[in-house]
């Protein structure tokens, strides 16, 4: 008896009761399991406090020195964990005094903080809020008489606030000196990316010599299109890749995929080519030119009722003071808790004072300090009166100078002969440390750079990826920060499962009730059947006596007079024997047509 009245109980309770009855179970045993695993790994914690444990590497990979095929001008690694072969300026930026225009940033030869490849090194610059500068020389001069190719890593291992980290491509001179680098010498081409503020972009700046004149002007590689802020950001080894092309072509890649090209002749900032004519100088605007598309109406007159004086802002004298207004209370007060900074220097930065705060008073309450009325517009103020505008019947339009050829003009349609260039520096600053640079190649040959990249930054890729948490782990970290997120990892595992189990749960009760409306429906119409037939053949009996009696008492009148009589009062009956059962079986709730198919046969019998 327990077990049907239990069975009863819970047949009854609706599904999706079941369905939120999982989920809080589950919701529960997780949240249990996630407070016991947080105190096994605090326990573990204070176990092991001092004891600080490297990031594994789930990927071992065999490293080797990349060495260089073909021709190459310029090749650094790093691998030897020296600076061999790079010189470090000791000058001083001239725009700049005191200790802040010294180039004393330091350098490091490092390994990767994270996903590092055993035996992989690379350059590393360590200060911030200082001035960097390291330069090596190239094995030969480049001479632009066939494709450059710069390539070389990046990794912003703690991000990047504000700061560069091209390489600038040094101009051959018999005057360049690597101790001296600083930010004027010459240079034929710098690339690489740069970031300051939520401004991301990758340089191509090459320095075009006038041939008429003999100066040098920059020009500027227009923005590439891709959304570069992910290589800023994701503290991954990226590769940067610049390709200049004999037919004043240019791309640029990172990753070795494309994120921007163009040309040197049209895509570059400002145009490379002069224009042809130009203003001369010499041309100046007649005395009598004029310019003014609308002057004052000289007919206009001043009305007489027009007020000039009168102040444009009046005092509200209607307005009353809020109550709970603090008189005494100032809107600032000074921050007790401010200390002055370790690292503040006066000379540079000033005098130290402490900080004001908002005076929390003043937050609750209308205002502070001494009450004033406010200032309103004066209503009666018109201001000072003037004439409307209308056309000026002698506007002759915008002056402009007559135009004169360009002498300065010229046409390079090559601008791919640049300056040859022997050395590569980078000459930074910036606000964030650890940026690593790695495998700088220059040759002319993209295989030659893509063999250097499979060896080297392949590897870093590899790793990396390996490295990478899979999904699942990302959503428990999500998690340990966020608990809150279990509930709904729990529902969003759980929906799928009760769709299922609410689609292709057996419905037996359902067919069990279906079964027993139509045992109830048959039987219904057969008892409703056997009534009508019982009903029928009573007035047809009583039907047939009264015919029979009249048939004899009318005998005398006439055979033809009695049996048309007779026909119609039989008739008569069958109309309304037949009427009343089609009646009844609409009323009735079996299955009308069948009956109305039975009594027509019985009444064709009848008949």
């Amino acid at each position: 008896m327990a077990q049907d009245w239990t069975k009863h109980i819970f047949g009854m309770m609706p599904r999706w009761r079941w369905l939120c009855l999982a989920a809080l179970l589950m919701a529960i045993t997780a949240a249990e399991a996630h407070s016991e695993q947080d105190e096994d790994s605090e326990d573990v914690l204070d176990d092991t406090e001092d004891f600080r444990e490297e990031p594994k590497t789930f990927l071992q990979v065999e490293y080797k020195t990349p060495v260089p095929t073909g021709d190459v001008y310029f090749a650094e690694t790093f691998d030897d964990g020296t600076l061999n072969g790079w010189v470090l300026s000791k000058t001083v930026k001239e725009e700049f005094d005191g200790e802040i225009a010294k180039y004393d940033g330091k350098w490091e030869v490092e390994e990767l903080k994270e996903n590092k490849v055993p035996g992989d090194m690379g350059l590393v610059l360590k200060s911030t809020a200082r001035h960097h500068a390291i330069s090596s020389k190239l094995k030969k001069p480049f001479t632009f008489d066939k494709p450059l190719i710069v390539q070389y890593e990046i990794n912003f291992q703690d991000g990047i606030d504000c700061g560069g980290a091209y390489i600038k491509l040094l101009s051959e001179s018999n005057h360049l000196n690597l101790d001296e680098f600083h930010d004027r010498t010459p240079y034929t081409i710098m690339f690489g990316p740069d970031k300051c503020g939520e401004d991301y972009k990758v340089h191509f700046i090459f320095r075009h010599k006038n041939p008429v004149i003999g100066d040098y002007d920059e020009k500027h590689a227009k923005r590439p299109e891709a959304d570069l802020k992910k290589y800023f950001t994701d503290k991954k080894t990226h590769l940067y890749t610049l390709i200049v092309k004999p037919d004043n072509t240019y791309e640029i890649l990172i990753d070795q995929t494309v994120v921007g090209q163009g040309s040197l002749t049209e895509d570059v900032i400002p145009p490379l080519n002069p224009p042809k004519e130009i203003d001369d100088p010499k041309d100046k605007k007649p005395k009598e030119w004029d310019e003014r598309a609308k002057i004052p109406d000289p007919n206009a007159v001043k009305p007489d009722d027009w007020d000039e004086g009168g102040p444009e802002e009046i005092e509200d004298v209607n307005a009353v003071k809020p109550e709970g207004w603090l008189d005494n209370e100032p809107h600032f007060i000074l921050d007790m808790n401010a200390k002055k900074p370790s690292d503040w220097n006066a000379g540079m930065d000033g005098e130290w004072e402490p900080l004001y705060l908002p005076n929390p008073k003043c937050e609750t309450a209308p205002g502070c300090g001494v009450w004033k009325h406010p200032i309103i517009k004066n209503p009666d103020y018109k201001g000072k009166w003037k004439p409307p505008l209308i056309e000026n019947p002698n506007y002759q339009g915008i002056w402009k100078p007559h135009k004169i050829k360009n002498p300065h003009y010229f046409e390079d349609l090559n601008p791919f002969k640049m300056t040859p260039f022997s050395a590569v520096g980078l000459e930074l600053w910036s606000m964030t440390s650890d940026i690593y640079f790695d495998n700088f190649i220059i040759c002319s040959d993209k295989e030659v750079a893509d063999r250097w990249a499979s060896d080297s930054w392949g590897l870093k890729k590899l790793v990396a990826s390996a490295n990478e948490p899979s999904m699942l782990s990302q959503l428990l970290s999500a998690a340990e920060e966020r608990p809150w997120l279990w509930v709904l990892y729990i529902l969003t595992a759980a929906l799928p499962v009760g769709l299922l189990v609410l689609f292709c749960w057996p419905r037996k009760k359902t067919e069990e009730k279906e079964e027993d409306f139509d045992f109830k429906l048959s039987d219904s119409c057969d008892e409703n059947y056997l009534e009508l037939q019982s009903n029928a053949k009573e007035e047809v009996e009583d039907g047939n006596e009264a015919g029979n009696e009249e048939y004899e008492n009318s005998e005398d009148e006439g055979n033809e007079e009695d049996a048309s009589v007779e026909e119609e009062e039989v008739t008569a009956a069958n109309q309304s024997l037949t009427d009343d059962e089609i009646k009844e079986s609409d009323e009735s709730t079996g299955s009308g047509e069948e009956v109305k198919k039975s009594l027509r046969k019985r009444r064709v019998r009848k008949d």
